[in-house]
């Protein structure tokens, strides 16, 4: 589909919900299954799955599985269906804790919009995208996750134990000062999996955390990069905080939400969080110096963050360009025993981060 043709569909109103309703705005309510979808004329949108395997005292490995779709704003006058209009990466990752290593995997295609392509896509209607043998994918009830790599192998059944989290306000979620700095942003924590993630691995449980994203303007031009957790605790509750940060280190907008299995999501505003970095882990392939341990305060408490290993860097730069640290972590409460796990993501340590 061109985009002459796409605007002229859109003007027409013969869209889906999930193409037409790109623009990011307050007040817009979210329609599901449509919303999984992707959302084409949205500049940057993902569907982010982190989570491990294992018991919860003892877990074996933990697993990202993220893939990234990029409008271009290329070949806008081009009517080949082939034209690289839209760009999906996609980026993989596998910490072993009791080998204490971490293998990452990436690709990037070009989506031609053409029917039945079997190289990449993504559908309007659902969550289901992939890159060759990548993919994720709903099917009504759960999710699966296959990366079929050199590098390492997940197949992965992940199934909702709780409703979704709309961030924000109602899935509207602020990045920044100004109004348009804004996404539509979507959680859903405490998933259940169940899957391998060695090609001759017998089966493991354990649980998961999935965000959908998409926005059409991300970052502050004095934002550098961002901190964010995305934490399932060991009491069936979500934690959520993140803040943008400017190139000095102090926060430019922070945000989150937290909550009870069975309540209402309690969001958090940017005077509500506060980050404190600790021990920092420095990569020796990139220089980047990242702390790797915090402690964050919140409304719903206070939070010590611990990587459980600290070389967990992605380095994107064949893919998106982007380098990040994404890893495994523990949460205790106020240094106590481990109340949670879940994921730490940290960007903009290696220069700042571009969208």
């Amino acid at each position: 589909m061109t985009r002459r043709r796409m605007l002229a569909l859109l003007a027409a109103g013969a869209l889906p919900v999930s193409a037409r309703a790109a623009v990011v705005e307050a007040g817009r309510v979210l329609a599901f299954p449509r919303d999984h979808g992707a959302h084409l004329l949205a500049r940057t949108e993902w569907w982010y799955v982190t989570g491990w395997l294992g018991t919860f005292e003892r877990p074996q490995a933990g697993f990202q599985v993220t893939f990234f779709r990029s409008r271009t704003g290329l070949a806008g006058g081009n009517a080949s269906r082939f034209a690289a209009r839209q760009l999906l990466f996609a980026h993989a990752a596998v910490t072993d804790l009791s080998a204490g290593t971490h293998r990452h995997a990436e690709r990037i295609a070009r989506w031609s919009e053409a029917p039945g392509d079997a190289l990449a896509g993504a559908s309007l209607q659902d969550t289901s995208v992939h890159i060759g043998r990548w993919r994720l994918a709903r099917d009504g009830s759960g999710y699966r996750a296959q990366v079929d790599d050199e590098a390492m192998m997940l197949d992965l059944a992940l199934m909702p134990t709780q409703p979704l989290l709309l961030q924000g306000d109602a899935g509207f979620s602020r990045k920044g000062p100004q109004a348009q700095q804004a996404s539509h942003y979507v959680s859903e924590p405490q998933l259940s999996v169940a899957g391998r993630w060695q090609r001759d691995g017998a089966e493991l449980t354990g649980r998961a955390w999935l965000d959908h994203e998409w926005s059409d303007e991300f970052l502050h031009p004095d934002a550098v990069g961002w901190d964010w957790i995305g934490i399932n605790l060991r009491d069936g509750s979500a934690l959520t905080a993140f803040q943008l940060r400017r190139g000095d280190g102090t926060a430019l907008w922070a945000g989150g939400s937290f909550r009870r299995p069975g309540g209402p999501v309690q969001s958090f505003s940017p005077q509500d969080l506060r980050f404190e970095p600790g021990r920092r882990w420095a990569s020796a392939a990139t220089g980047a110096r990242y702390p790797v341990q915090w402690t964050v305060h919140t409304p719903a408490g206070r939070f010590d963050v611990q990587a459980l290993l600290d070389a967990q860097e992605m380095d994107g730069r064949a893919s998106t360009g982007g380098v990040y640290w994404e890893g495994l972590s523990s949460v205790s409460d106020r240094l106590g025993p481990r109340v949670g796990l879940g994921y730490l993501e940290m960007t903009g340590y290696a220069g700042r981060l571009q969208l």
